[in-house]
């Protein structure tokens, strides 16, 4: 059993992160887009990255111990287990929100490319929306 605590972090930190990038793409990115203006981007990754990082890495802490608890034969990769088949799911996202992080960061943030950047906050935004929902469907039910 997991303790309620680490559930609780778990999911504090679900909430940062992805009301960040729901706060950005929804609220900020069409504001840097209606002005051509990639600086509107940078000011709030400045300010989002110091608890957006810290929350990212709190989410894989707490998601690694909590996959160890409810599958522990996770490497079996039986992916007609419940939790084995979310926690497969989790690891894709987390690839590919790496996947995204790391091509922005070295190929469009020093570049200042706002159009391909835009289709980056999109995709790391659906990202962890479907974080949520993976995570909503291993707790509550067989959603997925």
């Amino acid at each position: 059993m997991v303790p309620k605590a680490i559930i609780f972090i778990h999911l504090l930190a679900a909430t940062i992160w992805t009301g960040g990038h729901l706060i950005l793409a929804l609220g900020i990115l069409p504001r840097a887009l209606k002005k051509n203006d990639f600086s509107i981007i940078a000011q709030f990754e400045e300010r989002y990255e110091k608890i957006g990082i810290p929350s990212l890495l709190i989410l894989v802490v707490t998601g690694i111990y909590m996959a160890t608890v409810y599958a522990p034969s996770f490497f079996d990769l039986d992916l007609g287990d419940h939790y084995t088949r979310h926690i497969a799911l989790k690891l894709m996202l987390l690839l590919i929100t790496i996947g995204l992080a790391i091509h922005a960061r070295f190929f469009l943030i020093p570049k200042e490319k706002l159009q391909p950047l835009a289709w980056h906050i999109i995709g790391v935004t659906i990202t962890a929306v479907l974080f949520v929902l993976v995570g909503f469907s291993a707790r509550s039910g067989r959603i997925l």
